[in-house]
Parts: C-alpha cells; sequence; structure tokens
C-alpha cells in the first residue's frame, strides 16, 4: 500500500522556521521525482518545490525561492522541506507528492502519482 505521511507543520510566527518531512513507503521511492505543493482556502494548489530522483536537482517556486529548501534521503524513503523566514502568505497546507514519470519541471499537480494527506502550516503576522 503506498503511503506518503507529512509532518511537522504548526503555527509559528513570521520570520520563524519550520521543517516539512514526509515519509514514503509501498513504493521504490529513488525511481520517482518528489513534489512538495501548497493549498490556502479558496485557492488552487500551488506548486512550492520538486527534487530529482537523485536529489540532485531541484527547483522553486519563484515565492519561495531562497527561503526554502527540499531534500531526499533515498535510504530513509523520506522527503524533507526546511522553510526559514517564514510569512503569512506562506500559511496553506503542505502536500507532498511523488511522479513516476515526470522528468523535470513537473510543475503541475497533474504530474504526480500519489499524495499525502497533507500538514498544515500556520504562520502569524
Amino acid at each position: 500500500q503506498v503511503q506518503l505521511v507529512e509532518s511537522g507543520g504548526g503555527l509559528v510566527q513570521a520570520g520563524d522556521s519550520l521543517r516539512l518531512s514526509c515519509a514514503a513507503s509501498g513504493f521504490i521511492f529513488s525511481n520517482y521525482v518528489l513534489g512538495w505543493f501548497r493549498q490556502s482556502p479558496g485557492k488552487d494548489r500551488e506548486f512550492v518545490v520538486q527534487v530529482s530522483r537523485s536529489g540532485v536537482s531541484t527547483y522553486y517556486a519563484d515565492s519561495v525561492k531562497g527561503r526554502f529548501t527540499i531534500s531526499r534521503d533515498n535510504a530513509k524513503n523520506t522527503v524533507y522541506l526546511q522553510m526559514i523566514s517564514l510569512k503569512p502568505e506562506d500559511t496553506a497546507v503542505y502536500y507532498c507528492a511523488a511522479s513516476y514519470y515526470a522528468t523535470s519541471r513537473a510543475f503541475s499537480s497533474s504530474s504526480y502519482n500519489y499524495w499525502g494527506q497533507g500538514t498544515q502550516v500556520t504562520v502569524s503576522a
């Protein structure tokens, strides 16, 4: 059974940091491109960042570039999202996702096969 389980969300103040984790099981983790998306109430799900299968290549949305860092540990079947200098506009449910067919620049949610249940990040002003 495929599972992606996010953790690490919470309520923080503007300028604070958080580290999200996403633990995967039920598929060959290293064969998948991984991404983080987020969704705020009333808005579409938004691409945040993608990491290649090896972890070498990453692509960030302009809104998080320089503040968020994605990494993956293929030995632990886990992907991380380190977030610093958080802003109120970063408030959203954050989802990790896995894509088997993506090559690079997989910015669309339709490119991803598996999704986690999401973790809430709330940044107060």
